[in-house]
């Protein structure tokens, strides 16, 4: 499985170790959504790790977001090969069912072109308290791979919130910072 040039995948090692840490099964035990864009640099680093470590991942998306068409082969094939699971869906809810860990990453850069339209395709993807509840799981960990606008801290956020009335792009503050997030662990 190549990775694309703009993969992160030492980042993507480090989550896993945080996961393992996190729960007390194995990883190949484990469920892992990623909800945004499925093309940016941690989505496939992810898909690739889980794939290799037989977890279940799935990236839940606006198709536009989605990664390429071989990437997904090649993902799904490995994911097979080590009896994991990966799927690629647009529906959250049936994204995130069962899920371990919610995952996600900042929707822009602060210098990001095309704002309106990217947050407008990626708002329902926004990991807030209904999409937790979603997982139907109470132990279910969020994770998010940094820098984040979870409020109007930030230029961005600032100007998100001003100029979309967004309190939140990827990720709702109350998600990013209470006990089920291991953001900083």
């Amino acid at each position: 499985m190549a990775l694309p040039k703009n993969a992160i995948p030492s980042r993507a090692l480090a989550d896993f170790l945080t996961m393992q840490e996190a729960v007390d099964k194995p990883l190949q035990e484990v469920t892992l959504a990623f909800l945004g864009d499925g093309r940016s640099p941690i989505a496939p680093s992810l898909a690739t790790g889980a794939a290799k470590l037989g977890m279940d991942f799935r990236i839940v998306s606006p198709p536009i977001f989605w990664p390429a068409p071989s990437f997904i082969a090649d993902v799904t094939s490995g994911a097979h090969e080590h009896d994991g699971k990966f799927a690629v869906l647009e529906h959250v809810g049936a994204g995130v069912l069962g899920a371990d860990f919610v995952y996600t990453a900042a929707w822009l850069g602060e210098q990001e072109t095309g704002w309106a339209e990217r947050i407008r395709l990626l708002a329902p993807f926004g990991v807030r308290a209904d999409v937790m509840e979603a997982t139907g799981n109470p132990g279910c960990k969020f994770m998010h791979c940094l820098p984040s606008f979870h409020d109007s801290g930030s230029k961005a956020g600032d100007r998100v919130a001003k100029q979309f009335g967004l309190d939140c792009m990827e990720v709702s503050d109350t998600n990013f910072e209470p006990k089920a997030s291991v953001v900083f662990d």
